[in-house]
């Protein structure tokens, strides 16, 4: 009776823990959270405005790009970083994570895009979901941190289970893009749904690619990516602010 009743106990607990943290993972990267995603297209409506993506192929293409060997790709080795370096409680490595982050920025616009958005869920998630780690590492940088290293840090923190986690983040990034693909090409909601579906296996892909990252040797080279971005900065009409 007591082994019964113990199961009992951890198998609540256990359900208790991945509820609480699957609820953060929704409410962190949900669209009614206040980091303002919405605003940027990653350079990709400055790839629409040249003909470079047309349709729905080209979205996804454009976005796998951007996963395998742009900004998706090192922020989300920056955010298994800073979760490990969370969990472990290592502040000095942590810091170092959000220096590199900051540095590792190709563009004005792909500066302010990170920036600003971890800067506001800094804010928002130091205030709505506090915790004495998290809140150590925000003052020690004027909560001023890059989007994946925040996120990183308070799942870290909170322990949200680090799989999770970074798939979440890709995901929501990539379907940020494919949201921006649907306003500016345009596409129907059909279409964006299609685009999502079809990004599943390169998210994965991205997010173990993450799991294996080793910082110092990591590296990328999507020269395209950055001309887009900078040609953005002065292009004529725009919707977004990247």
């Amino acid at each position: 009776m007591i082994t019964a009743t113990m199961a009992r106990m951890r198998t609540t607990m256990t359900t208790s823990t991945d509820s609480a943290a699957l609820y953060r993972l929704l409410t962190w990267l949900s669209p009614a959270y206040p980091v303002g995603a919405f605003s940027y297209s990653h350079g990709l409506e400055t790839a629409v405005e040249a003909g470079l993506v047309r349709g729905r192929e080209g979205v996804v293409s454009y976005v796998q790009t951007v996963l395998d060997h742009g900004a998706g790709h090192i922020d989300a080795a920056l955010l298994v970083a800073a979760w490990r370096a969370a969990q472990a409680d290592e502040p000095a490595v942590l810091d170092q994570v959000a220096q590199l982050a900051a540095a590792w920025r190709g563009t004005a616009e792909t500066a302010l895009e990170t920036m600003q958005q971890g800067t506001s869920f800094t804010s928002i998630t130091a205030t709505a979901w506090p915790d004495a780690g998290f809140a150590g590492f925000a003052a020690r940088h004027g909560r001023r941190l890059a989007h994946p290293v925040a996120f990183g840090a308070a799942a870290g923190f909170q322990r949200v289970p680090l799989l999770a986690s970074v798939i979440a983040w890709l995901a929501a990034f990539a379907a940020n893009l494919v949201s921006a693909g649907v306003r500016i090409v345009p596409l129907g909601q059909t279409d964006g749904q299609l685009a999502t579906a079809a990004l599943q296996p390169i998210v994965e892909a991205a997010a173990q690619a993450a799991l294996a990252a080793d910082l110092d040797d990591l590296g990328t080279a999507s020269p395209m990516l950055d001309l887009l971005s900078m040609r953005h900065e002065t292009q004529y009409t725009r919707l977004f602010r990247s």
